[in-house]
């Protein structure tokens, strides 16, 4: 059986406060920026699992919309149902842990910036029309688990700031 991160999108925004206080932030606030989220499927996980599995199939697209803007913005991936450090798949009582990493060598843990995660920035100038940049998401799943069959699951919230 398939096991599954669902990835939903939540949007932020600063107050008209804080983007007085950071000129950067001003100019993004007349964009208009929206977040889509395609999930990790790291498809069959064969009990005890002695080799882990990894998929690089997860992606987080930002759509900007504006004129000549100055647009930056931070995204950040929500723990889930575990830590920033073990991540947890759930099937009922039971558990499988696994990690999102922001980079292909699965060596930057992808979340707020605490706890050692890493986030992701970016900035450009936002021509006429929209941009839309992608991020991919790495997940791996250790080895060694002995976990019943099923789909395991996790719904991780990713948060853009700008």
């Amino acid at each position: 059986m398939p096991c599954r991160i669902n990835m939903k999108k939540h949007l932020k925004w600063f107050t008209v406060i804080f983007a007085l206080t950071a000129p950067l932030s001003a100019h993004a606030l007349l964009a208009d920026c929206s977040v889509a989220a395609t999930g990790i499927s790291f498809g069959p996980y064969a009990s005890p699992g002695t080799t882990g599995i990894t998929n690089p199939g997860g992606n987080v697209a930002v759509t900007c919309n504006g004129l000549g803007l100055l647009v930056s913005y931070t995204i950040t991936l929500s723990a889930g149902n575990g830590t920033f450090a073990n991540r947890l798949l759930k099937l009922g009582s039971n558990t499988i842990t696994y990690n999102v990493y922001s980079n292909s060598t699965y060596t930057q843990i992808w979340g707020d910036g605490t706890s050692g995660t890493s986030t992701i920035s970016d900035s450009y100038i936002l021509s006429l029309g929209s941009v839309v940049r992608n991020y991919p998401a790495y997940g791996s799943i250790p080895g060694g688990q002995n976990k019943p069959a099923g789909t395991y699951s996790d719904t991780l919230t990713v948060t853009i700031t700008y």
